[in-house]
């Protein structure tokens, strides 16, 4: 847990190499849950991104950074809902909130930004 707020933390890593995308990263049971999004973060709700689930990822990732790996954000996120297929949660970062779901579509996964956001 991050902590400053014992609350599950999230980093978005901005990776500038082999190519650009970026990995997601939700703290998990001692680890952070990875996923590579090539496009980033959708910013329309109702739009959705390709994500690959890659390794988890040690707990010092949430504030590793180096001359091809940047912090794009970081905070703590909260569990909505989770199904087999389907895990929907909110990302409180810097700029401040969005609810998501990544859905499981059996050979990758997409995120989504849902059409239902939380208060501004």
């Amino acid at each position: 847990m991050s902590p400053d707020t014992k609350r599950p933390a999230f980093v978005l890593h901005d990776h500038r190499k082999p190519r650009p995308h970026f990995d997601l990263r939700l703290e998990q049971n001692g680890v952070l849950r990875s996923w590579g999004v090539p496009r980033g973060l959708p910013t329309v709700p109702g739009a959705n991104r390709l994500a690959v689930a890659v390794p988890d990822h040690d707990l010092v990732h949430l504030t590793y950074t180096d001359d091809d790996k940047l912090i794009a954000d970081t905070g703590w996120w909260e569990l909505v809902d989770r199904d087999a297929r389907r895990i929907v949660f909110v990302l409180h970062g810097r700029e401040g909130s969005s609810r998501y779901a990544l859905i499981d579509t059996g050979s990758n996964w997409l995120l989504h930004l849902t059409k239902e956001q939380p208060p501004a």
